[in-house]
This record gives structure tokens, sequence and C-alpha cells, in this order.
């Protein structure tokens, strides 16, 4: 056998310790397919190999590494026998390069993660990062493409979505200079599944039979992990055919067959063909079940006839699976498949040599060890280094920063791509089908799924800002975690679990692996001490271009859950003469008094300076079940949280999208720590809740609170036949504050 010469490793994404390694483990050259199979399993996407010594910090997920290892996605026991399986996933790069096919099968790959578990899908998410999308803010041409991008990812998004029948019930989009040339796409999907029903990935049972279900292999994809697990540059056009080609029709099929196949009990273990395709899932299957595995590469279905085995072991093509049957039984796998129209075939065996061996033609062209792809991967740690911007962003005065006009102020928050309504997006997504949607979007801080065969409500919210991370990347990791806990608890919902995208730019870098290193240390304190482990996640890297590094961005995906879904609450008022109430916890000094880092600073100043503040994490804690309590006794009619913006925009937002008045002041004790009014307007302070009360309950609400060590506050009266948002007596009107709000996405993405 010829040496493998150095470019072609390279061109894989191995580096030339790596492929030493590889020799060492096998003690003799590589076939091509097995390097190819080795590049993929060990790239940072599949291999986590930057990522792993980091990811300690989570007890869930280091109990898997160290016990049973990883499913396709974590499970939370809610009660009545049912489980929630759910997990995030970025598909950045396929979307910077082809936006609508790499968002469409970004939603496809997550959601077989889900039904491969043996849960039915029945909510999808997603977190999206673009670069400016505003005349002005950048380059014509970098704007253009920024619409582009958005636009396409949208459309993506929903075409997938709407056509496979898993309704899109929230999600998130901010945009920022940093994300120009390389947007970031994060899918999250959510499953219902029966306890005692839950699939698992491990193969075994020697003699069973190994059966390809799915779509035929094409050769669209190939080497897409190790496309993710890279850099963009200036050859992106040349990688568009390591972008997925997605169809929604086929996955919905797909669906369906599965979860009957999955019910005749006839399948022993299934894991969908995902990132690195076939090798992925035999290797990881096998791997994880302590099998070998023999495959023939010629019974696969494939598009083309002239395909070689590298080129389908290494294929993404999409809407494909794996299962292991029960020997004897996988005929009735196969007729279930073949009733839905979809392929079914027999391609293996498992067996007990624990090596998975690969033949093409009568020849065999890899002959590996699975533990070595699943367990061997190198790992890394970059020497961390704290930048010197982190340090300048200590030293920030807010004093230096003139008082801006306040009525100006907020309407220019409430018309900024950031903060505006994303109604120009949700309306592209089926928010309705299955019909089990309770609360979607612009209808309540976090999305409300009431699932039927169960009284149980679960409540979704997506959630994380970049710039907090980058001025600071622990409080930051904090304050995604807390926000999203908060956002599903305004619901009525208890906080209970985690799942969370990472994304950064290049680990060797030692202030990106700072960045990472500490927020996400902040996600796993923040959950720990809020009772909300992270089950599940994905790490993306490598997210930087020709301008550089995306900000550190990462995003929380929470599961809340009601024990009775119609206990539910909205953020829209109605109702006349209610309360006005602040729910919150006092601090004796505030940073910058909460300006630092806000949206504020950089919408009207143009700064991105000073610190975000920092949670109380117990209070924050007590917060959510301060409003999960009060929701049980129908104490409040609508709760929001002040966050990005701060309270007088989100006090902006009630009116804006209810429509209701509201006649208010910042006098009272809330804000006594903040002598600058923009800071009592637009100061970001995490752990503060505004409630609609009506006014029998005040009582009855404030014990809760003070039992939970809370402040409570009544600023002002809330009426939905006033018209006026009235604060500190300047007033504007409703109408001005929705048409603004509501008008400012339609107008920027028509060109107006």
């Amino acid at each position: 056998m010829s040496a493998i010469a150095v470019e072609v490793y390279r061109s894989m994404g191995l580096n030339d310790f790596e492929y030493g390694r590889i020799l060492e483990l096998l003690g003799r050259e590589p076939t091509l397919t097995e390097l190819g199979m080795f590049a993929v399993m060990w790239s940072e996407h599949c291999g986590y190999k930057y990522s792993r010594p980091v990811l300690a910090y989570f007890a869930k997920y280091k109990e898997a590494m160290e016990g049973d290892g990883l499913e396709n996605a974590g499970i939370v026991d809610i009660g009545d026998g049912l489980g929630i399986t759910m997990k995030i996933e970025s598909h950045n790069h396929p979307s910077a390069v082809e936006p609508y096919q790499g968002a469409a099968t970004g939603v496809g790959g997550i959601i077989r993660d889900i039904f491969t578990m043996g849960a039915r899908p029945i909510a999808s998410l997603n977190s999206l990062r673009f670069g400016p999308i505003r005349d002005g803010e950048a380059a014509p041409e970098v704007v253009k493409r920024n619409r582009y991008l958005f636009s396409r990812v949208v459309a993506g998004i929903g075409g997938y979505g709407n056509c496979v029948g898993v309704p899109t019930v929230g999600g998130e989009v901010s945009f920022h200079p940093r994300y120009s040339g390389n947007p970031l796409v994060n899918a999250m999907s959510v499953g219902l599944v029966r306890m005692d029903e839950i699939a698992t990935a491990g193969a075994g049972g020697i003699g069973n039979p190994v059966i390809y279900m799915g779509s035929a292999t094409g050769r669209d994809g190939i080497h897409g992990a190790t496309f993710a697990s890279d850099a963009l540059g200036e050859d992106n056009e040349a990688k568009r055919p390591n972008v997925q080609i997605g169809d929604p029709f086929a996955e919905k099929l797909l669906i369906e067959a599965t979860l009957e196949a999955l019910k005749t009990g006839a399948v022993h273990s299934i894991q969908d063909m995902g990132a690195a395709g076939l090798t992925c899932s035999t290797i990881e299957m096998s791997s994880k079940g302590g099998v070998g595995m023999d495959i023939n590469l010629d019974l696969v279905p494939a598009r083309e006839n002239d395909m070689s085995g590298y080129e389908l072991m290494l294929s993404e093509s999409q809407e494909r699976m794996l299962a292991v049957a029960h020997s004897g039984r996988e005929q009735e796998v196969v007729n279930v498949f073949h009733k839905w129209g979809i392929h079914a075939v027999v391609i293996g065996t498992v067996t007990d040599d624990g090596v998975v061996t690969i033949k093409r033609h009568g020849e065999v062209i890899a002959q590996v060890n699975p533990k070595l792809l699943t367990d061997e991967c190198p790992t890394y740690t970059t020497a961390s280094e704290v930048p010197d911007y982190f340090i300048q962003s200590g030293e920030f005065k807010v004093a230096t920063v003139p008082q801006a006009d306040l009525k100006d102020s907020l309407l220019k928050l409430l018309a900024s791509p950031n903060l505006a309504s994303r109604r120009w997006v949700f309306e592209q997504y089926d928010q309705e089908v299955q019909t089990q949607t309770a609360l979607g979007p612009n209808e309540a801080d976090g999305a409300v799924i009431a699932p039927r065969g169960t009284q149980r409500g679960l409540s979704f919210s997506v959630d994380g800002n970049g710039r907090w991370v980058y001025l600071h990347p622990y409080v930051g990791g904090q304050l995604a975690v807390c926000e999203a806990a908060r956002n599903v608890a305004c619901t009525g919902a208890l906080p209970t679990a985690i799942t969370d995208g990472l994304n950064y730019g290049n680990p060797q870098w030692p202030h990106i692996y700072w960045q990472f290193d500490q927020s996400v240390r902040g996600i796993a304190d923040a959950a720990e001490a809020l009772g909300t482990p992270v089950i599940s996640g994905n790490v993306s890297f490598y997210n930087e271009s020709d301008l550089g590094e995306v900000l550190p961005t990462p995003l929380i995906g929470m599961l809340g859950v009601l024990e009775c879904a119609s206990d539910r609450k909205p953020s829209k008022v109605t109702g006349v003469n209610l309360a006005a109430v602040l729910v919150y916890y006092g601090r004796e000094t505030l940073l910058e008094q909460g300006l630092g880092a806000s949206s504020y600073l950089a919408e009207i100043h143009g700064i991105e300076d000073g610190r975000p503040l920092a949670p109380n994490l117990d209070l924050e804690r007590n917060l959510c079940n301060f409003l999960a309590a009060a929701a049980k006794q129908n104490l409040y009619v609508a709760a929001h949280d002040s966050s990005e913006g701060g309270f007088a925009f989100a006090l902006a937002e009630m009116c804006a999208t209810s429509p209701c008045g509201v006649v208010a002041n910042t006098d009272g004790k809330a804000f006594a720590n903040r002598d600058r009014l923009d800071a009592r307007w637009f100061g970001e302070v995490p752990g503060q809740v505004i409630l609609a009360v009506d006014e029998q309950n005040l009582g009855a609400i404030e014990v809760i609170a003070t039992s939970n060590s809370l402040e409570f506050e009544r600023f002002g009266t809330f009426s939905d036949d006033n018209r006026w948002f009235n604060v500190d007596n300047i007033e504007i009107e409703t109408s001005m504050l929705s048409e603004v709000y509501e008008g400012a996405l339609p107008s920027v993405m028509s060109g107006k």
C-alpha cells in the first residue's frame, strides 16, 4: 500500500500529529476510506477535541462521558410517564455558503436527532445571527449580502419546517458587524416520548441485521463535518458541494415510518446519519454497544451508480437512518418503511469481533476498531489569555457618556433590528401545525405547548447575548441561562433543563479559548444554581471570516414545565386599571447603573464598552419559583422580563404588542440607586420582571415575593382603554410605539 501524501490528510483537516497517531493506533497505513473516516470522526464537529475538556464543567456531560456515553439528545422526565428530549445544533458554515439549504438541513438534522430517540417532534425553535442589515452600518455590498443571508436562512427554516409538519414556535435573531461573513444558524428541536419507549443508539445482538433506511445516498455533503470544523475563506463557493440538500417531505415520511417501526419492537437500536453520514452511524453505534459490524456498501441505495466506497461512507445526504433489528424480525422493519415509500435495505450484520469492516465490490476498503475513532480522538487545551479589551472594559465610566433624550432613545431602540418585533420572521413559519401551540411568538416571553395526553404544559425559550459575553464571558454565560429561565418562568413554567449551542471563533487563539472556557464555566455555574442541568448541546468553533471572528455566542435553549397548561401566562396585557408591578431584587450598588454593555450605549451612543451586571443566582432561582407559584394561583394577568433595552423598553414592548397604555414613574425604591434617568429607563438589570396584576391580588403577590426574598413594588397602572405610554411624565401614543416596533424589520428588508 502506497503512503498517503501529506497534502491529502491535511486537506481532510488532519494535522501531522493526528496522522502519526492514526498510524500508531492502526499499526499500518490507513486506506483512503479509513483516513476519511478518521478525519470526520476526529473533526471538532464530531470529536470535540478542543471543547471536551471544558464541557466537563457540565455535570451531565461529564457523567455521560465517564459512563455509557452520550445519546443523540438528552431526555427529561416530566411526569405522567412522559419525557421531553431536546437538542440545539449549529449549521453555520453551510448557511454562509448556501443559506437556504444550510438552514433547511440544519432543521432536518436536529429533528432526526429527536425522533431517533423514539420521540415525536413537537416543536422547533431557532437562534440566528447576521451582520448589519441597515444602510450605512457597513459597506453597501456587505449590507446587501447580510440581507440576502437573513432572508434566505429564514426562508430555508420556514420552507423545511412548514413542510415537515413540526411547528416553529420561537426563537431569536440579532445583528452585529462581527457576524458579517459568518452568520450563526442554530436550530433547536423538541420531542415528546413515553419513558418506557426510549430508543437507544447502542448496537448489540451478535448476528443482528443492520438496516439502511431513508433517502438514497448522493455526493452532497461529503466532508461536511470537516467543513464545519474549519474557518471560512475566499474559497467558500468551492465548498458548496459540502452543503447537504434537504427534502422535508421525505423527512416527514421518515418520521412516521421510524416511529411506527419502533413500536413494533423489532428495532434493537437506531441512529440518524447526520454529520459524517454512514461513518458516524456505523462507528458510533458499534462503539457504544461494544460490538463490530460487517457492512456491504454494494447494498446501499445510491443516487449514482459510480459512487466510490469513500463517497458512500462520507456523504452527508439527508433524511437517512441506520438501525439494528432483532434477528429474524428485520422484515417487519423493512415492511413498515416500504409501506411509507422509503428505502429499507439490510446492508450488514452485527459482529462479535469489535471491528467495523466495510466492503465495496467485494474488497475490504476499511477495517477499524470503532473505539479508535470515538475514544482516541486527541484533545487539546490552548493556554488562555485575558485580552486587553476585557481589562479596559472594567475601567469604563458611564459618567463620560451624556444623557440622551429619553423619548427619542426609546423610539430608536424600538426601531433597532436587534430589538424590534420579529413578526417579519415568525410569520414565515407555521406555528400552529399539530394544534398544540398554546402561546406562540409575540404572545409571551416563552413559547408554550399544550401536548395531548397530559395536562402539563411545556414552555421553551432560546436566549443569548454576544455583546454581554464578549465584554464579560463568565457573567455573560450566567446571564444567558438566567434570561432563558426567566422567559419560561414568565409564562408560569418552572425552568427544568437546558440544551446549549456554543458558537466561537478559532479555539487555538488564546483569547478565544479564554472566552470559551469562561463563558461555559458561567453557564455551568448558573445551570447548577438554578437546578436546570445541561442535558445536550453542540459546539461550533472556527466561526470567523476575513472580517475576523464572531462575538462569542453561547445560546441557551430552556425547557420549563407547567403542572397545568391552562395556568400559562402571556406577556400581553388585557384588562382595565391593572396594577403595574415590578418584582426584583435590590442591590446596594449598581455597576455603572446597569448601562455597561447595554443596548442603549450601543444603539444610541455607538459605544460597546463596560461590563454587564452579574445576576444573583440564588435570587434568580427564587424569582422563577415565585413566578411559577403565582401563575399556578392565577395571581397575575401578564408578565414580561426586563432585559435587553432595559425597563422602559420592556414596558413599551408590552404596550406596543397588547396594545394597552400605562401611567408609571421611576421614582421608587427599585430605581433609587440609579441617579441618571437614562439608567432608570435603559439600564439592563438582571432579575426584574414586570407584572400586570388585578388590584385584589396585590397582597397575595407580595406575600409570595417576600417569602422568596424578593422585593415588590407597584410603579404604575396598565389599562387597555388607555392609548398612552406615560412614564415620568414623558408621553408617547401607543399606536406610535406599535408602528415603530412592528414596522422596523419589514422596512429594512424592503430597502425603504
